[in-house]
């Protein structure tokens, strides 16, 4: 596998893992019976991940349409967003 296809692949599995992470957070935050406190944290939680999922978009399409990558930077946004997701899923899971 070149470095180009991995880049390509690791900044949609970024675009993914960052879109599920905001529509957790935004389910979290439409969710009834919170604080006003909770409620202002996922709808942080949720724009910040949506924010990271439109970047990662961005730089999807930079990469296909104009072949500008880099891989470090690839592999790093696809283990935030992982990351991120995952720790939303578990804050979620605890309140």
């Amino acid at each position: 596998m070149n470095p180009y296809l991995l880049a390509v692949l690791a900044l949609l599995l970024a675009a993914i893992a960052q879109t599920s992470a905001a529509w957790i957070a935004a389910e979290s935050f439409w969710r009834k019976g919170q604080g006003s406190g909770s409620r202002r944290s996922w709808l942080a939680l949720t724009l910040a991940a949506g924010l990271l999922a439109l970047h990662s978009g961005y730089t999807l399409e930079l990469a296909l349409r104009t072949g500008l990558y880099d891989l470090r930077q690839a592999i790093l946004a696809a283990l935030i967003g992982l990351l991120f997701a995952l720790g939303i899923y578990g804050l979620r899971r605890q309140a």
